[in-house]
């Protein structure tokens, strides 16, 4: 199934280029033992509230109804309802979770090696602390647009039957899409040899809330504009930018030892080729 993404896609990868230029003074990287949880399977971000991006000040709204915006819109999501019986619905709801260990393995195959709190540690807590402050940049829009999800309304299944049921009008902008390309920001300038995979496995990993039924195609878009105005206030943080030369060596390391992802990732590059 060929989907589009239009030129968003390049201004963003545009965009991720110049970030991986500069970072801030280095600090001292997060102990991966020594951070308390704040929730079961949470951390801590890097960011103070007052240091996230502002997502209601730097979105614009979210398409109307009756725009063609909104429109095209309901054809992406009309049109992926035909990948419910496929491999891609089955990964779209493994990129659901974003609990940890569960989520440690997203871009796994991307980077070529196997990710784990015990084998990549600074590595992991990288992902950890990233995903909380990509996450909460997107509050204010949520909140204030309070956007409903494709499937309300509707009697349609979701990926995720269990979280479908708890789910707020929230839709805009899409929290996993930026924590999947604030993830793929970093992940690429961890592991630069492989910034081609790992970009594509950031817009993969955005697609999957499409295709799981619970974002509109312009809830990713916006998604990823906060993700990666996100990974430009952590390059202000000594303390991220600690972490992320830790997990560069972590990275090297593991693909000298030749410790390659766990994971099928053979499944995983069949299921997502079903996007194009």
């Amino acid at each position: 199934m060929k989907i589009r993404y239009g030129g968003t896609i390049k201004r963003l990868v545009l965009s991720a280029a110049l970030l991986l230029g500069g970072c801030a003074s280095v600090g001292t990287p997060t102990p991966p033992t020594q951070l308390p949880e704040v929730r079961p399977g949470y951390v801590a971000g890097y960011l103070q509230p007052n240091e996230l991006p502002d997502s209601l000040a730097i979105l614009p709204a979210p398409p109307q109804a009756g725009s063609a915006a909104q429109s095209a819109d309901g054809e992406t999501y009309r049109t992926t309802r035909a990948l419910r019986t496929t491999p891609r619905w089955e990964q779209a709801a493994t990129d659901a979770e974003l609990t940890f260990p569960a989520a440690t393995g997203h871009f796994s195959c991307a980077l070529g090696i196997a990710v784990s709190a015990e084998a990549t540690p600074h590595l992991n807590m990288l992902l950890r602390r990233v995903r909380m402050d990509a996450s909460r940049a997107t509050d204010k829009a949520k909140e204030h647009y309070k956007r409903p999800r494709p499937f309300m309304g509707t009697s349609d299944a979701t990926c995720t039957p269990k979280e479908q049921v708890k789910m707020k009008a929230d839709s805009y902008p899409s929290g996993h899409s930026s924590i999947g390309w604030a993830w793929a920001l970093v992940l690429a300038e961890a592991a630069p040899e492989r910034a081609n995979d790992i970009f594509a496995r950031g817009v993969a990993y955005a697609q999957s809330r499409v295709v799981c039924g619970v974002h509109w195609k312009s809830d990713l878009d916006a998604g990823r504009i906060i993700g990666a105005a996100t990974v430009s206030r952590l390059h202000a943080n000594s303390v991220f930018v600690a972490q992320v030369a830790e997990a560069r060596k972590e990275i090297a390391a593991a693909r000298a030892a030749g410790r390659q992802s766990r994971l099928d990732c053979a499944a995983e590059a069949n299921a997502l080729a079903l996007d194009r």
